[in-house]
């Protein structure tokens, strides 16, 4: 039998040779299942046979397990979460502490603050503050003080008492009516009647330095500043509306005149301050 050549049976009873090349495909044929190319779980698509839909006759697939009925991959384990941090509730505070506290508030509030709020600022359950407040404004009334802690527009501030009030209106207004200084009413007739002015421009006209003055008359409202001078840069003052209702007048051009009371040289006075 010549080399290369196998004896196949045919259908006459003879044998036929078949060439190295017809060798049945199961034995050494190129249609082998190769899972370490394409890699676990898939399958060739030279697997599979004529007419058919899946892999071919014993071809194994590996990981089919990893694939629902419908073919959706399973779903994968989720990561760990990050545990939340709760923070630690605050202290809770004693009766004299919270008192204190309660009290250091008060002082400086400018309207009614509830208890809410003073619950949330002190970190403290909102049903002890209204018990001790209670009990502070009971104290004040006790101890005859001068002042008084009072409900108010749906909080709490401190007041002084009713029969207390004439002398608390006579600080108001007088008390707090200090006069102002000869340097501070020059100062404030300067700028009332050179307006806008610099203030080197004031104090060459006065003749002293007028940087303090200028300070207090405009930490009282009566004088502001509105721009600089293009020239030097420097500040330029200007009379306030306070002003003008302090001396009753609708505007600067109602000032009285001033030539009656300037001096006959005031034209040389004028000449020696430029």
């Amino acid at each position: 039998m010549p080399t290369g050549e196998l004896p196949v049976a045919g259908t006459g009873g003879g044998t036929e040779r078949a060439r190295p090349d017809q060798a049945r495909p199961e034995q050494d044929g190129p249609e082998q299942v190769k899972p370490d190319q394409d890699g676990p779980g898939r399958v060739r698509s030279d697997q599979t046979g004529p007419g058919q839909g899946g892999p071919a006759q014993g071809g194994s697939v590996e990981g089919a397990g990893e694939r629902g009925a419908a073919g959706v991959p399973k779903r994968q384990p989720a990561g760990r979460r990050r545990a939340t941090v709760v923070p630690e509730p605050a202290p809770e505070l004693d009766d004299a502490e919270l008192r204190g506290a309660l009290e250091a508030i008060l002082l400086v509030v400018d309207e009614p603050v509830s208890e809410l709020v003073l619950a949330q600022v002190l970190e403290q359950k909102p049903e002890r503050i209204g018990p001790v407040l209670d009990d502070i404004a009971a104290g004040y009334t006790a101890a005859g003080h001068g002042f008084e802690l009072r409900r108010a527009a749906g909080g709490w501030r401190l007041y002084t008492r009713p029969e207390y009030a004439t002398h608390v209106e006579r600080f108001v207004l007088d008390g707090q009516s200090v006069r102002l200084t000869q340097a501070a009413l020059e100062t404030l007739a300067v700028i009332a009647y050179k307006q806008p002015v610099t203030r080197s421009r004031v104090s060459a006209i006065r003749g002293v330095n007028c940087d303090g003055v200028l300070r207090t008359l405009v930490s009282r409202g009566l004088v502001e500043e509105c721009g600089a001078e293009p020239d030097s840069g420097a500040f330029l003052y200007r009379t306030t509306t306070m002003f003008l209702e302090k001396l009753g007048l609708n505007s600067v051009a109602d000032l009285p005149p001033l030539a009656p009371f300037l001096p006959d040289d005031v034209e040389e006075l004028a000449d020696a301050t430029r």
